[in-house]
């Protein structure tokens, strides 16, 4: 899985250092980025997702415009990016831009399955966001079963 948030450097060349956890969860193959269709950020994950990706995809009725925008975005917009001997990928110019990522910071946040790759800025006021929204719907997390660790709600 990949867990965790990480600012990493970009130099001018338009490398960054992708964090060793997330290296793990990849091994030996390429790391997959697109630029996400949700906000100015980009996303990406392992092999495995991209077959998960895959299986959601051909699930989908073979003509349907959303199965379309979903492979021309996803699967057209994709980069594998390989890995140098540092554990550096270097990021597309394009996609530099889309995600803001100017400041020469990449923040990594890892999303379980997949990650996100966001300017720092931006990544903080989504994660003020994203804290106010959770706890005002902690309940939604709650599946049948499911017990909170003592003195928490």
């Amino acid at each position: 899985m990949f867990l965790s948030t990480t600012t990493n450097g970009i130099d001018a060349k338009g490398r960054v250092s992708v964090p060793a956890e997330f290296r793990t969860v990849v091994g030996a193959g390429p790391i997959y980025v697109w630029r996400s269709f949700e906000g100015p950020y980009l996303e990406g994950g392992g092999q495995a997702l991209m077959e998960r990706f895959q299986d959601a995809i051909d699930a989908m009725d073979p003509y349907d415009d959303d199965r379309m925008a979903f492979e021309r975005v996803i699967f057209g917009g994709a980069r594998p990016l390989g890995l140098d001997a540092n554990g550096r990928v270097t990021l597309p110019k394009d996609f530099i831009e889309h995600a803001g990522l100017d400041q020469k910071k990449a923040t990594f946040v890892g999303l379980g399955r997949r990650f996100e790759i966001w300017d720092p800025a931006a990544h903080k006021a989504k994660e003020d966001e994203s804290l106010a929204y959770a706890k005002q719907n902690k309940h939604a997390l709650r599946q049948p079963g499911f017990k909170a660790p003592k003195g928490q709600a």
